[in-house]
């Protein structure tokens, strides 16, 4: 049985559908799939609206190609066909699928290209950026471009150029300027703070039609985007 939380009711921003893939934007604190807690998760909803608005008896498939971390919101692809799963996938792997976020980070970021060395320990399910040559560690890259300040903070544009785990969290916290409400790798968040980052854009190839797709997520409402509403 799934439970509800602060996301029980969740109304749906579907930004395109055909018969091959499906965009929609998730809002933050929804699992994108199904875990052992039971919470509510974006796959399971979305095979439910495509369910009833299909008419679609039984099981719905809906392939799950990319992930946004639990805190997370923006925008998303799922695949409605296993061939378009496969794809799209292909695409992940090979990193012509391109997402761009926006975050809020306490102090003012380094800009351009950031690269660490980042390790990931799976105990704490937490990633460190450590020194060049430390064994099982992999290279991480992101461009960052800050857009403007307020009250000590930074709205920033952030490219991912690799994709590690907690890659934005774990790199802006290791360049001095943690995200705003990051709950793992920011000591000055509060509790019950949702991490300012989100996924505004993404970019990918339609896995039939072979046309270049674009979408974007608006900022979300609330703190601390309100103050960078303007931008």
């Amino acid at each position: 049985m799934r439970r509800g939380g602060p996301v029980a009711s969740v109304n749906l921003s579907i930004l395109y559908e055909d018969n091959h893939i499906l965009v929609a934007v998730k809002p933050p604190g929804l699992l994108s799939q199904a875990d052992r807690t039971g919470d509510v998760d974006m796959l399971t909803l979305l095979r439910e609206y495509i369910g009833e608005k299909y008419h679609k008896p039984g099981a719905v498939y809906l392939g799950l190609v990319h992930r946004l971390d639990r805190p997370v919101g923006g925008v998303m692809v799922f695949a409605r066909t296993s061939k378009a799963a496969s794809r799209l996938s292909a695409q992940v792997r090979e990193g012509a699928m391109e997402k761009n976020y926006r975050a809020v980070v306490c102090g003012r970021p380094p800009v351009g290209q950031i690269t660490h060395d980042l390790i990931k320990d799976s105990r704490t399910n937490t990633t460190q950026a450590v020194p060049p040559g430390t064994p099982g560690a992999r290279s991480a890259s992101l461009v960052c471009h800050a857009l403007t300040e307020r009250a000590g903070m930074t709205l920033c544009d952030i490219k991912l150029e690799t994709g590690r785990s907690h890659q934005i969290w774990a790199q802006m916290a290791a360049a001095g300027c943690p995200l705003w409400g990051d709950q793992r790798y920011n000591p000055q968040a509060r509790p019950g703070q949702w991490v300012a980052l989100w996924a505004c854009e993404l970019s990918f190839s339609h896995p039939v039609l072979r046309e270049r797709m674009r979408f974007e997520a608006p900022l979300p409402v609330g703190e601390p985007w309100d103050l960078f509403t303007e931008v």
